[in-house]
């Protein structure tokens, strides 16, 4: 029996609990079996990161809480080796190769509809992974949105709400946020998960 997946990738610098809270989102009123968290191996404006082994961990220890439905998947790293450049439409190629019989859909913040425009062959990706757009709080509605394949998670068939419409947002929680508040000396709980904090604080990370 063929299987959905929702493709989550991200810097994950760290996972916060708006990433669990995606993951939930999309789980339970998405038509998906799994989601698939796919941390960035370098970021693409060349910030800097976490290592990426602790970023793939720290996803991992935040995944947990779904009971197997939500894995990571290292490929970017995979791919970076092999000379790829971080394309999302690469991932995706990829990823269809190594899972034939698995439909792919894309997760998505509704802010990133804006800066569709500025993506890698943004119709190609949408046709390899039609995007599910889950709302996030102070986001602002995009009217060039691809409202026929994007519809927002948890909302009928149809164009995506506006932020205003719309029945749930995320929280605006930010990982900036997060490393700020590790960086102070203070505990980031409950912006992410005591698990993930205890990664953090016994890594020495984002001091």
């Amino acid at each position: 029996m063929s299987r959905t997946v929702a493709i989550f990738g991200g810097s994950f610098n760290p996972p916060h609990l708006a990433h669990q809270m995606v993951c939930l989102v999309a789980l339970e009123t998405a038509a998906v079996d799994e989601v698939w968290m796919l941390p960035t191996y370098r970021h693409a404006f060349g910030k800097e990161l976490a290592p990426f082994d602790d970023r793939v961990e720290m996803c991992r220890l935040a995944a947990r809480a779904f009971g197997g439905r939500v894995l990571v998947d290292p490929i970017e790293r995979e791919l970076a080796a092999g000379g790829e450049e971080s394309r999302t439409f690469h991932t995706l190629t990829a990823l269809a190769a190594r899972h034939p019989g698995t439909a792919l859909r894309l997760l998505v913040g509704e802010d990133i509809l804006a800066e569709k425009h500025l993506w890698f062959r943004w119709d190609d990706v949408v046709a390899l992974a039609p995007p599910i757009v889950v709302g996030r709080a102070g986001a602002l509605p995009n009217p060039t949105a691809p409202n026929a394949s994007a519809p927002r998670a948890g909302t009928p068939k149809g164009p995506p709400q506006s932020a205003t419409d719309a029945g749930f947002d995320l929280p605006a929680i930010s990982s900036s946020e997060v490393r700020a508040r590790i960086a102070r000396g203070e505990t980031a709980v409950p912006l992410v998960s005591r698990a993930v904090m205890d990664y953090i604080a016994g890594r020495g990370l984002y001091r």
